[in-house]
């Protein structure tokens, strides 16, 4: 029985083949390329040289952020909104406390935390020393 079966499955496998063949000979040679390119290409360092340094040097920053587009992406969920006890940024009252303790310790609670509410680095992992430290002294100047 099984036999049979195999015999059967090879003559199943032969004419689908054939099938496939004769599909193939009625094809043009452009409709034949078409569907045999490649999906895809492959590049070596060499094919790249050139194109992956103007790609890197244009996408570099001119320079650090402004404080206020810091403040903007980072800082303002917390001192714009008073969430989680934050100053507001321009309200003297609230950070008269903090203004006392000096810029220094301000800057500290910036890039350590403060009082677990405060997240390091408030929170911007892709901030620069020099741009929290605008970004403190943009908030500081609306006082």
């Amino acid at each position: 029985m099984s036999l049979l079966r195999n015999l059967l499955l090879a003559g199943v496998a032969a004419a689908s083949l054939s099938g496939m063949a004769y599909a193939a000979n009625d094809m043009s040679p452009e409709a034949i390329a078409e569907r045999t390119k490649p999906v895809g290409s492959v590049y070596t360092a060499a094919d790249l040289e050139g194109i992956v340094e103007t790609a890197a040097a244009s996408s570099e920053p001119a320079g650090p952020r402004s404080g206020e587009a810091v403040y903007t992406a980072a800082c303002a969920a917390c001192h714009g909104t008073g969430a989680a006890g934050a100053p507001i940024k321009g309200d003297a009252d609230a950070w008269a406390p903090r203004v006392a303790q000096g810029r220094d310790t301000l800057l500290t609670h910036v890039m350590e935390g403060f009082n677990v509410v405060m997240p390091a680095r408030g929170a911007c992992g892709n901030c620069s020393d020099e741009e929290l430290e605008l970004a403190l002294d943009y908030m500081l100047e609306a006082l």
